[in-house]
């Protein structure tokens, strides 16, 4: 899909120059750093409960596949990456867009195995059945049964895909709703309240998951999906798309996307308003 380009009539004029160099640099990580611990807690309940909701098939062996469970990137996108903090050079929102999908890229490498960690213990079964004792153990068995390609990695194009959109998608549409909203009130963007911030920050959330939904539906159906002959549903993420589309057609792609979406507002809402507070605090 091709990045949106920089409406003129929203452009904001030309900010102040800042500071930048190694300060700057410190500030922004240590912002985001702030934001991915309230995106953690804010988000933990919520993937605690959301594997419970879905119909479970409880694999019976190691190499059964296990109930699908959708989920965030990097748990919307989890505390495996920071998440955007403000700039103070103005960019096109074709740029915003790139440098979100370029900091996905580099947050699959880490988000790809973990979230295939997770998500094979979340869907285990409970009690004597459990396949995994934690998530060492849950590594060491899909390493041995599929090595990393094709076992800890397994669904890994996919996940680059989904990790790309999702970002690019979350970086534009909350730079161009706070842009739209200084432009539209004649404002700095640190005079936009909070509850703004907020506001803007969960709408991010919610175009994250519409721009991404079916990548993570396919990821998460090949994360759960056995392994060996007779086990394995799906060879790789065209096979898959295919698979659900001629058995669920576009519903399939879509499954789940209600609770997504609510779990969404306020996960990205926090993370957003955390990041923009604790920016202004210490600039």
């Amino acid at each position: 899909m091709a990045a949106p380009t920089t409406p003129q009539d929203l452009a904001l004029p030309e900010p102040a120059p800042s500071s930048g160099g190694a300060s700057q640099t410190f500030k922004d990580l240590f912002s985001g750093a702030a934001g991915g611990i309230a995106q953690v807690l804010i988000g933990q309940p919520f993937d605690i409960v959301k594997p419970s909701t879905k119909e479970p098939s409880p694999p019976s062996s190691a190499s059964a596949p296990a109930s699908q469970s959708s989920s965030a990137p990097s748990t919307t996108p989890a505390a495996t990456s920071n998440p955007p903090s403000p700039s103070q050079s103005q960019l096109s929102y074709s740029q915003y867009y790139s440098a979100g999908a370029f900091a996905g890229v580099a947050n699959s490498v880490l988000s790809g195995p973990i979230e295939h960690v997770r998500i094979r213990l979340q869907t285990q079964p409970h009690g004597p059945a459990r396949l995994y004792s934690g998530p060492l153990d849950c590594v060491r068995q899909l390493v041995r049964q599929g090595g990393f390609t094709h076992g800890l990695y397994r669904g890994q194009a996919v996940t680059l895909i989904r990790e790309a959109q999702a970002y690019g998608l979350w970086f534009l549409s909350f730079e161009w709703l706070m842009n739209s909203d200084a432009k539209r009130n004649s404002v700095d963007r640190k005079e936009i309240p909070s509850w703004k911030v907020a506001l803007y920050g969960g709408l991010a959330g919610e175009a994250l998951w519409l721009g991404s939904y079916p990548f993570d539906v396919v990821k998460s159906k090949m994360q759960t999906d056995g392994f060996g002959q007779g086990q394995q549903r799906y060879r790789n993420m065209r096979h898959c798309f295919a698979q659900v589309w001629r058995q669920e057609g576009m519903r399939g792609f879509w499954k789940g996307l209600g609770p997504t979406l609510l779990r969404a507002m306020p996960v990205s809402a926090g993370t957003f308003a955390v990041v923009e507070m604790t920016m202004r605090a210490i600039n």
